[in-house]
């Protein structure tokens, strides 16, 4: 019986008797009176358990008080295995953007770290077994990040001040956020933009100020959101214009075959071993980045202008290499 089980059957015998002595415990847990002593300890510090010793009675009992809540251990019904992957899940959303949710999510930590300091292994331990590498991962202000989610959830529009990287402006307009979405290690929004009067993605991490309206936030359903964004190639959304046809070396094909570039993509093995990938695409720009760093093992079949794309970009960087 591990610690995290002797907890949950203290708690059960208290619950069930009015007082229980210190002989039932020791019999009942098959545990030596130290080892008894360390838990109740360890439930009173830890976990605020208001046990008493009674005189009167001879055994231990709750001390709680009439019409104040009742104590209860949190997450017992939770084996060693299910608190050790909320944990993992806790790291994981850690792990998102350093920093970013910690007030908020410092709570549950608290109680997942008191909670695992009962089991075999603590909350230390996951800490040094889970790694995550946020490589390209981009800051976001996390005042921005609440003022997002808060007008997400509330369903209220936003007036954002947003940098677009690719042209280099400093935009300001009004949106209905839809969704916050996490990719590749960073976080965009997808809203209905006023001014455009159209679905676009802005990356958190590019927006200047956000302030929330009183004004309604405009709904779009789920059926037009999801195939605005699952046309498109990546992160750039629209309907798809084009298919493109990659060709990868048996060498790079053993570890393509197990990506998914696209949830509409084609797949062939070809008989030398190589793999063939078709994904569909609205916009190159991130697809031209994920063909170019497999460099020499990958060729585009098709389209041509895709191919010469590729080519023009490849000749240019060997240029910068004379």
């Amino acid at each position: 019986m591990d610690r995290t089980e002797r907890f949950y059957r203290i708690d059960r015998l208290l619950r069930e008797r009015r007082s229980v002595p210190l002989k039932r415990f020791l019999e009942d847990l098959e545990i030596s009176r130290a080892t008894f002593k360390r838990d109740l300890e360890y439930l009173r510090d830890r976990f605020n358990a208001p046990i008493v010793f009674d005189r009167e009675v001879g055994g231990y009992r709750y001390d709680e008080a009439e019409g104040e809540p009742r104590f209860s251990l949190p997450g017992l019904w939770f084996s060693a295995g299910e608190l050790h992957a909320l944990a993992t899940l806790e790291q994981l959303i850690e792990g998102l953007q350093p920093g970013l949710l910690a007030p908020h999510i410092g709570p549950l930590k608290a109680r997942l770290q008191a909670m695992l300091g009962a089991s075999s292994a603590g909350a230390e331990s996951v800490a040094q077994r889970v790694r995550l590498l946020g490589i390209g991962q981009r800051r976001v202000e996390p005042a921005h990040f609440e003022v997002l989610a808060g007008a997400l959830f509330s369903r209220r529009r936003l007036r954002l001040r947003h940098f677009n990287r690719g042209t280099n402006a400093h935009t300001e307009r009004d949106v209905s956020p839809q969704r916050l979405v996490h990719y590749r290690e960073n976080w965009y929004l997808d809203a209905w933009c006023h001014l455009r009067d159209a679905l676009r993605s802005f990356a958190v991490d590019a927006i200047e100020s956000a302030e929330v309206l009183d004004a309604t936030a405009h709904e779009v359903t789920d059926e037009v959101l999801d195939a605005h964004v699952a046309g498109g190639y990546g992160i750039f959304t629209g309907a798809p214009r084009e298919m493109a046809r990659l060709r990868f070396t048996p060498e790079r094909a053993r570890w393509v075959a197990a990506e998914q570039w696209h949830p509409d993509q084609q797949t062939a093995w070809l008989p030398d071993g190589g793999y063939r990938l078709e994904v569909p695409y609205s916009d190159d720009r991130e697809l031209v980045m994920d063909i170019l760093k497999h460099g020499p093992d990958v060729e585009v079949e098709g389209p041509d202008e895709l191919r010469r794309r590729v080519r023009r970009l490849l000749e240019a960087a060997l240029h910068s290499y004379p």
